[in-house]
């Protein structure tokens, strides 16, 4: 399987079937045993989570919030830097990162030649101006002023010729930095909630299966507490490299200081225009809007951690009854049943219909996460697991903080050759035998590996919003390969400082829990 998936002979979905064919063949789980892997509640999660998506794209929400973000944070080359790369990030955190690129890049793309234009008019003023068009001189002057300017033409004519070259080349710079940083923003801000992308909601699905008695320790709210800080980090570290690549390290310049010239005002219209297309927000808008909201509370209060949440205290005494995946499958439904605008005589459409999932949904990433846990399963049935983590013990004599490190290294090669979905399955089983052979938490190995497997910055095949990137702006794979390098460097040091510091307190990374030792060991 690991083979298929690298090589993608077989589609990622198809390769993660096999096992319902093999694991009964060989012996080692029954049938039932394996399918009942593919309905997993981490996959409720995922689903509920791609529902909401929809919700919001159908409607052109995230539309309505880049555009009203990027009114208010200015038009300067860095402002409109940082204003791009946040709302990538925020927008990935809750819709897939390949929707979010898909949305930003026509918008920074026209943004950026409205910039262009606006240069172009303002330096052919200029030299107009020095040619000495000025209204009231006399006769003579203006004879004196066309001989001298009919001398100097060519070297105007030159001069003209420059500019024109390096503004093109300014804005081709700019260009492949924006489309670069939206792409990269999308990957990076994919990793801050639990549902923000596939490879997060895998580990969550495999410590569940992997250590069931773990007490819910990977939820929305633990989740968000490590990885939110850790993603502003790497936008913040991942915006001064792009900034430094591409526009220079003159800060001045690049944000621009004293009163709105004629460029920033007629840029701030192109976005405004666009944003007026949009009209006065809909009825369904604000409907998706409350119930995104309702969403991400009822998230955060469900099991807070330093407190009983709602489910606790309603449902959850005497088990684990309700789960993150019970709010997302709940807010998905209601959007079955809201209208999409207030009834009048005839009952409106609701906000979703089955049609528009059915188009939208990639229900192949299903097939790929049920397989991904029939494979830990039988990794754990068959005492493959023991056996890797014992041939993996010598490991122990390495400082755990070293060890982090160098299989993060490691992850974040292998998933610019490969699915960082199939990534993170293949590692993840094998990751927490080693852990449990050598006695510390699973999570301090699974968790920055997991977070690395999504920084895939280097190659345009390596994700799909690297090569949306990469046609957009005509990139060419050294471009990607330079500002990537560093990128992944970057990810992976922010990373380990997150797991050896504030994730070091939030999953209590200073003791081996008891939780651990129900990794199977007995085929």
């Amino acid at each position: 399987m690991a083979l298929y998936w690298c090589t993608e002979c077989m589609p990622l979905a198809v390769t993660g079937l096999l096992p319902i064919i093999l694991f009964p063949m060989m012996g080692i789980m029954t049938a039932e045993e394996v399918s009942i892997q593919y309905m997993k509640d981490s996959n409720m999660l995922f689903l509920g989570g791609l529902f909401v998506a929809v919700a919001v794209e159908n409607w052109n929400l995230h539309k309505r919030i880049a555009l009203r973000v990027l009114l208010l944070v200015g038009v300067r080359p860095s402002l409109l830097l940082i204003g791009f790369m946040s709302l990538s990030a925020f927008l990935s955190m809750w819709i897939s990162n390949t929707a979010t690129t898909a949305m930003m890049l026509p918008i920074s793309k026209a943004v950026l030649q409205q910039l262009k234009e606006t240069d172009a008019r303002s330096d052919a003023r200029e030299f107009q101006a020095a040619g000495g068009d000025e209204d009231g001189t006399e006769l003579e002057m203006r004879q004196t002023k066309q001989e001298v300017t009919e001398e100097k033409e060519p070297d105007t004519q030159h001069q003209i010729e420059l500019r024109r070259h390096a503004r093109e080349a300014e804005y081709e710079r700019l260009n492949k930095g924006m489309s670069l940083s939206v792409c990269y923003s999308a990957s990076i801000g994919g990793t801050a909630t639990l549902t923000g992308t596939v490879p997060n909601l895998i580990l969550k699905g495999q410590v569940d299966q992997l250590f069931p008695d773990n007490g819910g320790v990977v939820n929305f709210v633990s989740w968000f507490g490590f990885a939110f800080p850790n993603m502003v980090i790497m936008l913040v570290l991942t915006w001064i490299w792009i900034h430094i690549m591409f526009l220079g390290f003159n800060l001045k310049k690049s944000f621009g200081c004293g009163k709105k010239t004629d460029k920033d005002r007629e840029v701030y219209t192109v976005i405004k225009e666009e944003y007026n297309k949009l009209g006065r927000m809909k009825f369904a808008e604000v409907a998706v809007l409350v119930i995104f909201i309702l969403m991400v509370l009822l998230w955060f209060t469900r099991d807070p951690g330093f407190i009983d949440g709602w489910a606790t205290l309603l449902f959850n005494q005497k088990g684990r009854f309700v789960s993150d995946g019970t709010v997302a499958v709940f807010i998905a439904i209601l959007f079955f049943i809201i209208p999409s605008r207030l009834p009048k005589l005839k009952a409106p459409k609701t906000l979703l219909n089955w049609k528009v999932i059915q188009e939208r949904i990639p229900w192949n990433i299903m097939l790929l996460l049920g397989g991904g846990y029939a494979l830990a399963e039988a990794s754990e049935v068959s005492g493959l697991s023991k056996w890797v983590g014992g041939m993996l013990s010598p490991l122990k004599n390495i400082p755990p903080f070293a060890i982090t490190l160098v299989l993060s290294l490691l992850v974040a090669t292998f998933t610019e050759c490969s699915s960082n979905s199939a990534t993170v399955t293949l590692f993840l089983p094998i990751l927490a035998s080693l852990a449990t052979s050598i006695m510390i938490h699973p999570l301090y190995l699974m968790l920055p590996c997991t977070i690395a497997a999504s920084l895939a910055f280097m190659l345009p095949v390596a994700t799909p919003p690297n090569a949306i990137a990469f046609s957009f702006a005509n990139l060419k794979v050294i471009d990607m390969v330079k500002a990537g390098f560093m990128l992944n460097i970057i990810g992976i040091l922010a990373t380990n400082l997150a797991i050896n510091t504030w994730g070091y307190l939030i999953f209590d990374m200073g003791t081996y829990p008891q939780w651990a030792d129900s990794l199977p060991n007995q085929p």
